[in-house]
């Protein structure tokens, strides 16, 4: 398929209707009842590479252990949010649409939900090829198709993995249904920089969207003073804390969630922060009236004594 085979609405942002949104921002306009439902909806944010996707699925794994029915969108056209769970690449919303000349009224759930781990429900929506389309466009489709085929209404929670790059369709549209958005960074100056990024992005679309910030999950990372220090000075809070450790990598590597992997106590521990803070999230967290930082004031914030 090449891109002119495309849909007009996916090869371009502007086909999907806009509105004003934030300062000098446009974004997707968000349909007549296009919420969710009564599933609490976490939306799951960080630097590309820091480990938003084995964050969301062990988190999904939790809720799942606590008996609650979960469905993870993953929303990055690599696809790959959900692998762990489902132990491959799962098809993408946009693989099911291609397959029936994109007529949604044609597909099945199973054409594009899969089932994961413990009984976790899979949806990867996809992308069009890199610069030709609207990320956004893609998961509004997704939302749409579930809710046609009536899953939403089965779920007690919904994990959106939100592709890294802060921009504007496929970036903010995962914002429009959640109640929470979480951010994940290390304990570096890389990814606490992006991370201010989003927290201002969050705080623009938090005036036209029901979302809010709920705090920061800290990730492969010994210590977490860094984050502590840009939490003291922008209002954000540490929800959880998660060690380097080499079985999470290997976890990876074996297409597994951590909770299918052997005991060890390091493994406990983290498997244990996962219960904690999926039990702190399924109660409800205060949303966080946090301020972004100017981008040179981050500079003279972190790293010194």
């Amino acid at each position: 398929m090449t891109v002119l085979d495309l849909p007009a609405k996916l090869r371009a942002a502007s086909a999907c209707g806009t509105c004003e949104d934030g300062e000098g921002g446009v974004q997707v306009r968000l349909e007549a009842g296009a919420r969710v439902g009564a599933a609490k909806v976490f939306a799951v944010y960080g630097k590309g590479g820091i480990g938003k996707s084995t964050t969301s699925s062990n988190l999904s794994v939790a809720f799942s252990k606590l008996g609650k029915r979960v469905l993870q969108i993953g929303c990055d056209p690599k696809h790959d949010s959900t692998f762990t769970l489902t132990k491959r690449l799962a098809p993408t919303v946009i693989d099911a649409l291609e397959a029936v000349d994109f007529h949604p009224e044609e597909l099945r759930a199973e054409d594009f939900v899969f089932p994961g781990y413990n009984g976790v429900m899979c949806v990867e929506a996809g992308g069009p090829p890199a610069g030709t389309g609207c990320g956004g466009y893609v998961v509004g489709q997704t939302v749409k198709l579930l809710r046609e085929h009536h899953l939403l209404e089965e779920t007690d929670v919904v994990i959106f993995d939100v592709l890294g790059d802060v921009v504007c369709g496929g970036f903010a549209a995962p914002l429009q249904h959640a109640d929470r958005a979480l951010v994940v960074a290390a304990n570096d100056f890389d990814s606490i920089f992006a991370m201010n990024r989003i927290v201002a992005a969050i705080a623009a679309k938090s005036r036209n969207y029901d979302v809010r910030l709920g705090g920061v999950i800290v990730n492969r990372s010994a210590a977490t003073d860094q984050v502590e220090r840009y939490n003291d000075a922008t209002g954000m809070r540490t929800l959880a804390h998660f060690p380097d450790l080499d079985a999470i990598r290997r976890s990876r590597l074996s297409k597994s969630t951590l909770f299918e992997m052997p005991d060890s106590p390091e493994l406990d521990a983290v498997r244990g922060e996962y219960m904690r803070l999926a039990e702190a999230l399924w109660q409800g967290i205060d949303p966080l009236p946090a301020a972004p930082m100017k981008d040179r004031d981050i500079f003279d914030l972190l790293g010194f004594e």
